[in-house]
């Protein structure tokens, strides 16, 4: 059975009305694990590869070339491409990093700090009681490093 079941179709006029489970649609279009892989261009490979794992301990896992690294965290995939040319802004707002504890934001801002990167955002707790901060990688990338109260309890099956 395809895993991809095309009961939908866009309209070519109108608004395009969104309709949630809840609404009475449970049948996903496509049935999937989560996003799990972001591919980010860089300028410098080699300064990104040391932000992302010395700084936010990322492992390298594949690197084909000097211009492509992949790194994880266990449960994802980060690609790192060298780009002739970085275009600010794009269409991409910030990623985000899941962490553990509402405690853990405002530690992993301190700590980033100390390392003298870039706080866009300090330690903020939002009104649905999940906490962030922003920080900047190096070629700009907003960084959301985030305790969401509904994901970040959750736990991997490869923890288990």
């Amino acid at each position: 059975m395809s895993r991809f079941r095309p009961r939908h179709r866009l309209r070519e006029r109108g608004p395009l009305r969104v309709q949630s489970p809840a609404m009475g649609d449970p049948t996903p279009l496509v049935e999937h694990l989560g996003l799990r892989h972001v591919a980010l261009n860089v300028s410098n490979v080699e300064r990104a590869v040391v932000f992302y794992r010395d700084l936010l301990g990322f492992r390298v896992v594949w690197a084909p070339d000097p211009q492509n690294i992949y790194l994880t965290s266990g449960c994802d995939n980060l690609a790192i491409h060298l780009a002739d040319e970085i275009r600010r802004p794009g269409a991409l707002d910030h990623i985000g990093i899941l962490v553990r504890l509402a405690d853990d934001v405002s530690q992993a801002e301190t700590a980033l700090r100390k390392a003298g990167v870039t706080i866009l955002a300090a330690t903020k707790v939002h009104r649905d009681q999940s906490v962030s901060c922003y920080v900047a990688d190096p070629d700009g990338n907003s960084l959301q490093i985030l305790f969401e109260p509904g994901i970040s309890k959750l736990v991997l099956a490869e923890e288990n």
